[in-house]
């Protein structure tokens, strides 16, 4: 087992997708321009929400699959944003920088949370988005829980008063840097340039523009044991960075999209290879709003509640088989 990939997931499987415009003004890797009939991309999406599913329940990653059929929320598959679980039943909700995302928070996703899971506590950060501070969960952050680090690349999605907050309520050490992608843009989110694994770390070191601030980005990864995989700016537009690692039941397991997939060397996927198994998911409609398979993927890093606990004790025997399908 390792504390860095958990063997849980939530996933939300959209019937209304779309790509947002209301976050395309500063998400670079967001497709703009005339889409599909919005029927088609809309099944498109839900198809790949399903794939992706079917896909982890058979690597053994217990799968909590809840649907969404609200129109409003047209970026709800990127759960990440909103929600991180911690060993030791910590649960942060975290505030939106864009206005129509805040629908995305789900009561119906916290309380399965409770119900299967232990949770000890809530700390809901969503009331700064009062004073225009934000904070988008593990896309704003890519947290390594072995080392207890946050790194962050500096944007209005990673206010500093919010990130100090959650490290300070949750025992992470902040570690922030200013990132551009070639055209000089600031990256949105952190983890469409930086996935930190079990074993190694998969980062866009030229994307941070201090050379200094790369040298400790790299000193800071590597002092925890981990091979640090550089990728390149076309590597970080193929959405690379943008992995995730599971705990699968005969291993771990990586997740990337196929688009992401294509981009990597040899080299860099047989260094990977060592420690895990790649899983690549074909997810195109999705990247079109700007983020790919590792947004899709709340993990859930919270110890499960034993068939016999009280909180389980009204479910049916088979309550806990995958992928657990929850509507709204």
């Amino acid at each position: 087992m390792s504390v860095q990939a958990p063997r849980s997931v939530i996933l939300i499987r959209p019937h209304r997708f779309t790509p947002n415009p209301a976050t395309a003004a500063d998400n670079a890797f967001q497709v703009s321009g005339d889409y599909p009939d919005p029927d088609v991309l809309a099944a498109a999406a839900h198809e790949e929400v399903t794939r992706l599913a079917k896909a982890l329940e058979a690597s053994g990653i217990i799968v909590h699959l809840f649907e969404d059929h609200d129109h409003i929320r047209p970026d709800s598959v990127f759960p990440n944003n909103w929600l991180s679980t911690h060993a030791g039943g910590h649960v942060a909700v975290f505030p939106m920088y864009t206005p129509n995302r805040r629908h995305e928070r789900r009561a119906d996703v916290l309380e399965l949370l409770k119900a299967r899971y232990r949770v000890q506590d809530v700390i809901d950060y969503s009331g700064l988005e009062l004073d225009d501070v934000f904070l988008e969960g593990t896309g704003a952050m890519v947290l390594d829980h072995q080392e207890r680090v946050a790194y962050v690349a500096r944007s209005h999605r990673a206010d500093p008063v919010a990130l100090e907050r959650f490290c300070t309520n949750f025992g992470y050490e902040p570690m922030v840097f200013d990132a551009t992608d070639s055209n000089g843009t600031a990256v949105y989110h952190t983890n469409v340039m930086m996935c930190v694994a079990t074993e190694f770390a998969m980062v866009g070191l030229d994307l941070i523009r201090s050379e200094s601030r790369r040298t400790e980005v790299a000193e800071r990864l590597r002092s925890g044991g981990r091979t640090v995989v550089d990728l390149s700016h076309h590597q970080i537009r193929e959405f690379a960075g943008n992995a995730i690692e599971l705990q699968g039941i005969h291993g771990r397991v990586l997740v990337l999209s196929h688009r992401a997939f294509r981009s990597l060397t040899e080299a860099q996927k047989e260094l990977m290879q060592r420690s895990c198994t790649l899983l690549p998911i074909d997810v195109p409609t999705i990247e079109l709003a700007g983020g790919s398979v590792r947004c899709m993927i709340a993990g859930i890093h919270l110890s499960p509640r034993r068939a016999s606990d009280p909180g389980l004790q009204h479910q049916e025997p088979n309550a806990l088989a995958n992928p657990e399908v929850l509507p709204v």
